[in-house]
């Protein structure tokens, strides 16, 4: 197979071991900065330039699309969709996990466990929002932020209406979630291909820190899932469309809630944590469901 990884930094970890996953079981791969292909947006022949010229042919390509260019590169995977590729993870399903809050709705009307979270547009109504959450100690949340960037742990509810309140005169969206003590700062990342888990490590918080994320210092551990664990996982990512996705857990006293489904797992962490060759299992789902889709007439998507 010919494989586009629609990424803007070919150093990255993640897109040089999928890039060397695919080459190692005999395809060719081309990283594509997402941001500098443009579209021809036609009825009788859609098409994608790329640096002054039309873009080759692929028969599937692998979104690494970050969150700060989320708009424009669904965009360009809509039109790969029009065109006929098979893509890994495709344009709605991306767009539907970015969401944070969008995602949290959907994984409630499945039924799923979430931790309390609260959404609110009036200052007049930030009490009964904290009420609503259990009261402090709880996390208030940007919809926007990555990476554990833009989420504030507010220990008193007087901390809790302050912040809140700052937010909401800067006119940004936030949501308020329940802190889940009993988790002790750690989480659960449980990497779904297709319908099985095939890794699972646990992030533990750095010392004075509540969030578990690698880039904040938090470290890697593998991990033993329960049966309900890998059933939430692999739920979540169904509910969100997603063929490959990250799933961050919490423990809870009430069982496993969501905190995340991430359309663009990060590899390192988990490859190190579990010793799995995670990128050499994405290019072998390709294998599997992008060679007959390619045979196949294109089906055309909104």
């Amino acid at each position: 197979m010919h494989i586009a990884l629609l990424s803007r930094n070919r150093n990255l970890y993640s897109t040089r071991r999928l890039m060397e996953a695919a080459e190692q079981r005999g395809h060719t791969a081309r990283v594509v900065d997402t941001l500098r292909c443009y579209m021809n947006i036609a009825s009788h022949r859609p098409s994608i330039h790329y640096k002054g010229e039309e873009i080759e042919p692929f028969d599937a390509v692998i979104p690494r699309i970050g969150a700060s260019v989320t708009f424009y590169g669904c965009a360009v995977l809509r039109q790969f969709e029009m065109m006929g590729t098979y893509v890994l993870n495709d344009s709605v399903a991306i767009t539907r996990s970015r969401d944070k809050l969008r995602s949290l709705q959907l994984l409630s009307r499945k039924g799923l466990g979430l931790p309390i979270t609260g959404f609110a547009h009036s200052p007049d109504d930030i009490p009964d929002l904290i009420t609503m959450v259990k009261g402090a100690p709880l996390v208030i949340k940007l919809l926007e932020g990555t990476q554990g960037i833009g989420v504030v742990l507010a220990e008193t509810n007087q901390a809790a209406e302050s912040v809140i309140q700052a937010f909401m005169g800067m006119k940004t969206n936030i949501m308020v979630q329940e802190y889940i003590k009993e988790a002790k700062g750690a989480d659960i990342r449980c990497l779904v291909i297709g319908d099985k888990v095939v890794a699972s490590m646990k992030r533990q918080a750095a010392e004075g820190e509540f969030r578990s994320n690698l880039h904040r210092g938090g470290t890697a551990s593998v991990i033993r899932i329960t049966p309900e664990e890998r059933s939430t996982a692999i739920r979540a990512a169904k509910a969100m469309g997603l063929r490959v996705a990250g799933v961050d857990l919490l423990r809870s006293n009430h069982g496993p809630v969501i905190m995340e489904v991430n359309s663009s797992p990060g590899l390192q962490g988990i490859e190190s944590a579990t010793g799995k060759d995670i990128a050499g299992l994405i290019i072998e789902h390709l294998e599997k469901h992008a060679a007959p889709a390619r045979k196949a007439p294109p089906k055309p998507k909104g």
